[in-house]
């Protein structure tokens, strides 16, 4: 796999500082049930890594020692860590709001029958990533077979009352382009997803965020090697909105890898790209138990583009929510939806 930091990591993207911290963004281990395309974890079965319990442990003091308001659980599938139900349990407890960023699949794979009466339970908010919701460009980005273990994953959860109003159990589904385009604008979308899944296969959910690929990992070393990578840059460059760089998530959330070791975002993590309070030293989870953020400089490489670019990239999906006078029938067309 090629690696794309020797091309991301000198730019002329412009300087951005930390705000208040509000969301820990905990990487759980890079073991999954699945091995996406997209996926710039590089997660897959294979992957051995995990945080240990005594880094969780740290985790949370950390949260209390910041009065952090969300702890947002991913991997690989977070699921597969084996102290996960005791830190969603312990979290909860204590008040945060809990995010688990499930693939969905991981709800019908053996051994992981409890999962979603746990996190209904604990009244767990879940981001699921679908990148599409027709069988075919699902599969085709994820796996054979992925959509229906999803579609399957998707109507668990409904059940227990997950994306229907009045019951507070959050359902989020996530999308992201199957190559190297920015999402369609996020409203539209999830419009036109929400009328798709109910009249298809009756499924409901909450909102949907639209995801722009990053150029690392998996999908960067894809792009590399179709040739790519070049006008894939120039393609977010040119989308670049100055007044997106206010609302990018690395202002107000840290990444922990699952050796506690602390980035300004999921991306950085995986770019290797480490937070410093410090000059020349790697930041750790014990260095922020007194040390504040607010202020300090944020580590950008040219793949920042990809949260700035069109509409905006974050976690929680598009920076700005409009619409931008895209049609539902535009949206079909970006899916291959025949109709």
């Amino acid at each position: 796999m090629r690696d794309t930091f020797p091309l991301l990591v000198e730019t002329d993207f412009p300087a951005l500082s930390r705000a208040r911290l509000e969301t820990l963004q905990a990487n759980l281990g890079y073991r999954c049930n699945q091995a996406c395309l997209h996926c710039h974890v590089a997660a897959s079965p294979r992957r051995t890594e995990e945080m240990s319990w005594e880094t969780m442990v740290l985790l949370l003091a950390v949260a209390r020692r910041h009065r952090v308001a969300t702890l947002d659980l991913t991997g690989g599938a977070p699921e597969m860590n084996p102290h996960f139900r005791r830190l969603v349990t312990e979290a909860r407890a204590t008040g945060l709001r809990v995010i688990d960023r499930c693939n969905l699949t991981i709800l019908s794979e053996p051994g992981y029958e409890w999962l979603a009466d746990f996190l209904a339970d604990n009244r767990v908010e879940i981001t699921a990533s679908l990148p599409c919701y027709l069988e075919d460009n699902v599969d085709a980005q994820r796996g054979d077979g992925v959509f229906r273990a999803s579609l399957e994953g998707l109507r668990t959860l409904n059940a227990l009352g997950y994306g229907r109003p009045d019951t507070g159990l959050v359902l989020n589904l996530v999308y992201n382009p199957l190559g190297p385009s920015l999402p369609p604008a996020q409203q539209a979308l999830e419009q036109t997803y929400k009328r798709e899944l109910a009249a298809r296969y009756g499924v409901v959910f909450n909102q949907l965020f639209t995801l722009t690929n990053m150029p690392i990992q998996r999908f960067g070393s894809q792009l590399v090697s179709r040739g790519q990578f070049d006008g894939y840059m120039s393609l977010l460059k040119d989308a670049y909105r100055p007044e997106n760089r206010a609302g990018v998530m690395c202002r107000s959330l840290v990444s922990v890898n699952w050796q506690g070791q602390v980035f300004d975002c999921d991306f950085n993590q995986m770019l290797g790209l480490p937070l410093r309070v410090r000059p020349q030293a790697p930041t750790h989870l014990s260095d922020l138990l007194d040390a504040d953020l607010e202020g300090h400089a944020i580590r950008v490489a040219t793949h920042c583009y990809g949260c700035t670019a069109g509409q905006g990239s974050s976690c929680g999906g598009a920076l700005e929510h409009a619409s931008d006078g895209m049609q539902d029938a535009s949206v079909a067309a970006a899916h291959g939806d025949p109709r």
